[in-house]
């Protein structure tokens, strides 16, 4: 019982390092065989999804209703700005990298090589989806986007309950009860947070011993230059906090934990939980980060804009045709729209590859070249994406701080 004690009270930073280090370790003993510890990390990703709609839902309607509606509309409006220009500006940052290192050179496609393009559902299916045809439905298939439109629609609701005379009454207990089952969810996710590092462990070590070093090996220039692309992006959030007045150093203090998570799960929506407990301890505006962190996990996805920007310098060098600029500016404005709405899951941002590729007109079996090193991309990529999303909050909330101390001086 003291073992179990001590575990609960080390912090969870500590427990995932630990996790990722002897998950490497067993994956490169093991090999193959550490595939057997799989079901504990298809337990955590459950239990993660688990808590996921509840946790959208309770937190955002508590969130909505800790504003005014003319806050909210302010909030909401820096929230997409910021999100559809860091991801024009990572798919930028993608292409210059790539154009500088030209991943790809030297490579050819063998022919045996096949790919499925996926039907692109267009930019207004996925604005249309944003409001479900059935609630029951947006939460049974976890549409993120239905669900928090549902939220902020009963949310808004409840607020003008409360501050109506002839409800009050009755929209204070609803808010009330809300806010109970949020602290409940909260309380059942601190649970979660404790298996965490288990669940890591599995997974590092299946990826490990299944991938090995010869795919690392046999596309490591395409790999090299995505990792210097997230890297220069990650410079980029350094300085956007600093001119913000943010410090990078409490930032990122707080930030690894859903960074590491996000680089393991490769799913941003499964790390949601992780990113929101991270958001508390930052002091964030709960009232901000309840909807701009689960909107974020689904729409802002810089990491997956510069895996684009990459696999296409990529794929047109294997081809031996380079990009012009004209297709470059076609690949910056699609990959923006292409990257609204993905789902924040594991494979997804392959999807999204073969969909940009299909609108310029990039060979399909580039992206099956790709698939093989998916996981290795897609992790760095994953991470990026979370990232992204706290720094937005981050920065909105210091911009919210400054907009009220003005009011007050004027």
């Amino acid at each position: 019982m003291s073992i179990f004690k001590k575990y609960v009270e080390l912090s969870l930073i500590k427990k995932i390092t630990a996790a990722l280090i002897l998950g490497v370790i067993v994956g490169l003993v093991f090999g193959s065989d550490a595939a057997v510890l799989q079901p504990f990390g298809d337990l955590m990703i459950r239990l993660l999804k688990f808590i996921i709609v509840p946790l959208i839902l309770f937190t955002v309607i508590v969130g909505v209703n800790q504003t005014n509606i003319g806050s909210l509309g302010r909030k909401g409006g820096k929230v997409f700005l910021y999100y559809l220009a860091t991801s024009a500006f990572a798919l930028m940052v993608g292409v210059l990298i790539a154009k500088l290192f030209n991943p790809g050179t030297g490579l050819s496609l063998t022919g045996s090589e096949s790919f499925e393009v996926p039907d692109n559902p267009g930019l207004s299916s996925v604005l249309l989806n944003i409001v479900p045809t059935n609630i029951v439905t947006a939460f049974s298939e976890m549409n993120l986007l239905g669900i928090i439109f549902t939220a902020i629609v009963f949310g808004i609701a409840i607020s003008y309950l409360r501050s109506s005379q002839q409800y009050k009454e009755i929209g204070n207990r609803l808010y009330r009860g809300v806010e109970a089952l949020n602290e409940v969810t909260l309380t059942v996710m601190k649970g979660i947070l404790q298996y965490i590092p288990v669940g890591i462990l599995a997974i590092v070590a299946k990826i490990v011993g299944t991938q090995g070093t010869d795919t690392l090996l046999s596309l490591g220039g395409f790999i090299g230059v995505l990792y210097i692309g997230i890297f220069v992006q990650l410079l980029f959030y350094i300085g956007f906090l600093l001119v913000t007045k943010n410090s990078p150093a409490q930032f990122f203090r707080e930030a690894r934990t859903p960074m590491l998570t996000a680089f393991v799960t490769q799913s941003s929506s499964g790390t949601l939980p992780v990113t929101l407990n991270a958001a508390k301890k930052l002091n964030l505006k709960k009232s901000l980060y309840g909807f701009s962190l689960p909107l974020g996990a689904t729409i802002n996805m810089d990491g997956a804009a510069i895996r684009i920007a990459v696999s296409a310098v990529f794929a047109a060098n294997v081809v031996g045709d380079p990009l012009s600029f004209g297709s470059i500016i076609q690949i910056v404005i699609i990959g923006t729209l292409a990257s609204v709405g993905t789902a924040g899951v594991p494979g997804a941002g392959i999807i999204m590859i073969a969909t940009v590729f299909a609108q310029v007109g990039l060979p399909m079996e580039a992206v099956a070249l790709l698939t093989a090193v998916d996981v290795l991309v897609g992790m760095g990529a994953t991470a990026l994406n979370v990232t992204g999303d706290l720094v937005g909050t981050t920065v909105i909330d210091r911009s919210e701080k400054d907009w009220k101390e003005e009011r007050v001086a004027g």
